[in-house]
């Protein structure tokens, strides 16, 4: 059986599918964060979800990558969990 580094190695090893990978970083990098803050509050994503008044899919979506929120649904999202959204722009290195 492969291991999940492993293959994560072998299919990074093709130009196409690295920078596809790399563009989708700030996706998965907010995804960490919305579940981070969720696991801090003790909350499940229906719970959360429910405080947002929204689906648990919705939350599921969100917390996956697949979709970006708008900024006020991530002060929602912030609201739900204790927690409150910082949102900045950093120069390029």
């Amino acid at each position: 059986m492969t291991s999940l580094a492993t293959l994560k190695k072998r299919l990074l090893a093709d130009p196409e599918t690295r920078a596809e990978y790399a563009a989708q970083t700030p996706e998965f990098a907010l995804a960490r964060e919305l579940i981070a803050a969720r696991v801090r509050a003790g909350l499940t994503q229906e719970q959360v979800a429910e405080r947002m008044n929204t689906a648990q899919s919705t939350i599921a979506r969100m917390e996956s990558g697949r979709t970006l929120p708008s900024i006020r649904t991530l002060s929602r999202y912030a609201e739900a969990t204790g927690s409150r959204a910082v949102i900045r722009l950093e120069a390029l290195r």
